[in-house]
């Protein structure tokens, strides 16, 4: 009787741990949304009129946001994602858990139908850097969001361990 009363506590403990950490990750991935549709109203983009917001969480669970920035000479404009990686790294952040990015355009001829925004290929590679395997939360304007990992993003990716670093 002793042996199946610990049974259930053990099984009613790892119940009670999944759902505790299945409610911080959706706790998670609001804020990061909320901060990712934050930092969206801050996006340069004069050209495409494609606003895009992105946040990180940082290992000590440090939200920073971050949009896109655009350029006449198009290559110089920076993507949201690698925004909240440059501002995450200037602040002494070195370890990157979660991102989440979102973006539409204001302009209604120019509106898509309500879609999950993942990272470009650049930010991709940009965010592997940082953590192999994240948490990626792509957003939608409507408040859905899918969450994948890193690595179901950017397979077979280019990394330190090819610099034998």
């Amino acid at each position: 009787m002793q042996n199946c009363s610990l049974y259930l506590l053990k099984t009613i403990l790892i119940f009670t741990e999944l759902q505790i950490n299945s409610m911080t990750e959706e706790s998670d991935a609001k804020k990061l949304i909320a901060a990712a549709t934050a930092a969206r109203q801050h996006a340069y983009c004069r050209y495409s009129e494609f606003r895009v917001g992105a946040a990180v969480m940082t290992e000590d669970r440090t939200i920073i946001g971050g949009c896109n920035v655009e350029n006449a000479s198009f290559p110089v404009g920076i993507c949201a994602e690698r925004t909240a990686i440059v501002k995450a790294v200037s602040e002494g952040h070195k370890s990157i858990i979660a991102c989440a990015v979102i973006g539409w355009s204001d302009v209604p001829q120019k509106v898509i139908p309500d879609t999950c925004l993942t990272p470009c290929g650049m930010c991709r590679q940009a965010l592997k850097e940082f953590d192999k395997d994240m948490t990626i939360y792509c957003a939608a304007k409507d408040g859905s969001y899918e969450t994948v990992t890193l690595a179901e993003l950017l397979p077979r990716s280019f990394a330190s361990k090819n610099l034998n670093v």
